[in-house]
């Protein structure tokens, strides 16, 4: 069975919602077509439904890619399970992912404070700790989590630590800095936020020197990967997961962490 450490050597390869060129994004078929290709690291959203369950979903309603309507927090499982994403494929429950595909990493965004205690404890009930990074834009949330299980696992930061080595690290004391970052194992980020760039060499440079990784998302165009890891980025989520597998095997890096 393959394995790899969450955050092995770069560069990382991360499918984006799995992989489908048919929109069937967060679905089993989606997560075992990039498994299939060979990433071992599999980025996805989770919501709990209104009676506590967690769910691969990246949005808060059923409406832009399922078959039925709804803010999925107001539904049961119930409700939610009778949903097909682009009509024929089923949403899936976040701990029958973790166990159809035991050899992969997730890159888990927690989307609402709702998520936080199940994905914790799915987290600890099946032993995740080390196949898992816990991601957010909030702070808050992702710390919540990270507060609720019994070790360390490798976490994102979220919007406004981010924020803050980018535009405050250098006036900040050491000491201040390192209990900021105390919880951070790396920055995904996209490359600009809106007229803003984002992924600078100095935004790089900075979070190499302090040991942390940045991933870019959601890159989904073969030169737009190259130009990034060729400025020295550790990973890329991606739609393209075939695009990628070929920009880096043709860079002799696939598969990753070999």
């Amino acid at each position: 069975m393959r394995r790899v450490s969450y955050l092995h050597p770069p560069p990382l390869a991360l499918a984006h919602r799995g992989f489908s060129l048919a929109g069937l994004e967060n679905t089993l078929t989606a997560f075992r077509a990039a498994w299939e290709l060979g990433f071992t690291h599999l980025e996805t959203d989770v919501h709990a439904t209104a009676d506590g369950v967690l769910v691969a979903f990246h949005d808060d309603t059923l409406d832009r890619v399922t078959d039925r309507s709804g803010r999925i927090a107001a539904l049961t499982w119930a409700e939610v399970s009778r949903a097909r994403i682009g009509g024929t494929e089923r949403v899936v429950r976040f701990e029958e992912l973790a166990e159809e595909l035991p050899g992969a990493c997730l890159n888990v965004d927690v989307k609402t404070s709702a998520a936080i205690a199940p994905l914790a404890a799915a987290i600890e009930r099946l032993g995740l700790h080390d196949r898992i990074l816990v991601a957010s834009f909030s702070d808050a949330r992702r710390r919540a989590v990270l507060s609720r299980l019994s070790r360390r696992v490798p976490s994102s930061a979220g919007v406004r630590t981010t924020a803050l080595l980018a535009a405050a690290a250098p006036a900040l004391p050491p000491g201040v800095l390192r209990w900021v970052l105390r919880d951070v194992d790396c920055f995904q980020v996209p490359e600009r936020r809106g007229s803003l760039p984002v992924v600078t060499p100095r935004f790089l440079s900075r979070a190499h020197a302090l040991g942390r990784q940045v991933h870019v998302w959601t890159v989904n165009e073969a030169s737009d990967m190259v130009r990034l890891l060729d400025l020295g980025v550790d990973g890329l989520v991606t739609d393209r997961a075939d695009l990628l597998r070929d920009v880096l095997a043709a860079r002799s890096e696939w598969p990753p962490g070999s």
